[in-house]
C-alpha cells in the first residue's frame, strides 16, 4: 500500500510508540489522524506533523465512530489503521496483605487494551469494507500486543492477558477481511524507551537495556515506526505477530 497521499488513523498517537508512528507516516505524505484522550499532547504533536487531533475514549463506540465520522469529513475514509492506545499498571493477584485483586482493575486493563483494540479495528473495517478500489488493497490494520503475551511477568496477569488478546485475534480477523483486501498485522515489541521508562533514573533505564541480548539498549519509538511502515509497503504481511524485541525473552519478574 502506497502511504503517501492516504489517510491513517493512529490511537495513541500523541506520545511513545503511537507519537513516533503518526510523526513516521506523517513524513511519508500520510494524512493522519491522532487519536487520544490526552488533549494537551495529542493537539501539540498533530500540528507538529501537519496532522489533526481527535480526543477518543477507545473503548467508547459512540466516541469511536464520532471521531470516525468527523476524520473521515475533513481528509477522506481512512485506509491504515495503527492502535496503540493502551494501559499496563502492575497488579499481582495476591496483594502483600493476602486480598485478591480487585476484578475491576483486572478489567480495566482489559477493557482498554483488547476491548479497545477491537472497537476501533471493528468500525474501522465496518466503514472500509465497502470502498471502491482500484487495486486488490483496500487497507491495513497494525495493533499493539506485547512480548509479555509471551513472556509475562509477575503481576503482569491483567497486561499478559490483554495482550494474548490481541495476538489470539490477528489469524481470525485477517482470515475474514482478506475477502475485502484489509490486511492485520499485529506488532509484538519488547522493552522501548516510552514515555513510562523515560521518567525512570538513567542508571535504571540502561538495567533493563542490556537484558536485551542485542542491541543491548532500549528500543526507540522511531524502530517501532519503521515497523509499522515496513508492513504497510509490504502486501504479503498479512495475519502475522511480529516480535520485535532483540530477542529478549522476559524472565519471571
Amino acid at each position: 500500500m502506497d502511504i503517501k497521499g492516504a489517510t491513517a488513523i493512529v490511537t495513541g498517537g500523541a506520545s511513545g510508540l503511537g507519537g513516533a508512528t503518526a510523526e513516521r507516516l506523517a513524513a511519508a505524505g500520510a494524512k493522519v489522524a491522532i487519536f487520544d484522550l490526552n488533549a494537551e499532547l495529542g493537539e501539540g504533536h498533530a500540528k507538529a506533523i501537519g496532522g489533526k487531533f481527535f480526543k477518543v475514549d477507545v473503548t467508547s463506540e459512540e466516541e469511536v465512530e464520532r471521531a470516525l465520522e468527523e476524520a473521515e469529513g475533513l481528509d477522506g475514509k481512512a485506509s491504515i489503521l495503527v492502535n496503540c492506545a493502551g494501559i499496563g499498571p502492575p497488579g499481582k493477584v495476591i496483594s502483600r496483605d493476602g486480598a485478591a485483586i480487585p476484578l475491576k482493575d483486572f478489567a480495566r486493563i482489559v477493557n482498554v487494551n483488547l476491548f479497545g483494540t477491537f472497537n476501533m479495528l471493528s468500525k474501522f473495517a465496518a466503514r472500509l469494507h465497502t470502498v471502491p478500489t482500484e487495486s486488490e488493497e483496500r487497507g491495513v490494520i497494525i495493533n499493539t500486543a506485547s512480548v509479555a503475551a509471551f513472556d509475562g511477568q509477575i503481576g503482569q496477569a491483567a497486561y499478559s492477558a490483554s495482550k494474548s488478546g490481541i495476538v489470539g485475534m490477528t489469524l481470525p480477523i485477517a482470515r475474514e477481511l482478506a475477502r475485502y483486501g484489509i490486511r492485520v498485522m499485529t506488532i509484538a515489541p519488547g522493552i522501548f524507551l516510552t514515555p513510562l521508562l523515560m521518567t525512570l533514573p538513567k542508571e535504571a533505564q540502561d538495567s533493563l537495556g542490556k537484558q536485551v541480548p542485542f542491541p543491548s539498549r532500549l528500543g526507540q519509538p522511531s524502530e517501532f515506526a519503521l515497523m509499522v511502515e515496513s508492513i504497510i509497503v509490504n502486501p504479503m504481511l498479512n495475519g502475522e505477530v511480529i516480535r520485535l524485541d532483540g530477542a529478549i525473552r522476559m524472565a519471571p519478574k
